[in-house]
């Protein structure tokens, strides 16, 4: 095959450093609208970004030129770069050091984008911490408690 193609959805999570909230009303959709973008700019198609004051949710594919590594890492040095411009209120803004990352067929997606406009309702009755064991144990990747939280 002369060209190279691929469909890769991803599922991916991350929070502020120690869960911080900082993401607030006043700044939550322009942050989700920054994240979409500079994904967009690293060549992702962003379907949905999400969540509440202490994380996010995002769902896009897989560039075939880039690790999910890479992307994440992108995604969060761009935007806390910028959430730091925000006012004074958000200069120590920062992520946590790691993320989750899970594969999702194209089939899974539109339930997907639903789960992550739903954020909101869905954490008025469940941490953050509690969402990310039970998508840890959805997709069966084994963690250490010990090191899941930053």
């Amino acid at each position: 095959m002369p060209q190279s193609l691929s469909q890769v959805l991803v599922h991916v999570v991350f929070s502020t450093k120690n869960r911080v909230p900082f993401l607030d009303p006043e700044i939550r959709d322009r942050v989700h609208a920054y994240l979409a973008t500079v994904g967009r700019n690293c060549g992702a198609e962003t379907y949905r970004v999400g969540g509440v004051e202490d994380h996010v949710h995002e769902a896009c594919n897989l560039p075939r030129t880039l690790t999910t590594s890479k992307l994440v890492e992108t995604i969060k040095k761009d935007s806390s770069r910028w959430i730091k411009t925000l006012g004074r209120d958000y200069r120590s803004f920062r992520w946590q050091a790691g993320f989750g990352a899970f594969s999702v067929s194209s089939l899974q997606l539109r339930a997907l984008i639903t789960y992550i406009d739903n954020q909101e309702e869905h954490h008025k009755t469940q941490t953050f911490q509690d969402e990310l064991r039970l998508l840890l144990q959805k997709y069966r990747i084994s963690y250490d408690e010990r090191y899941l939280w930053d």
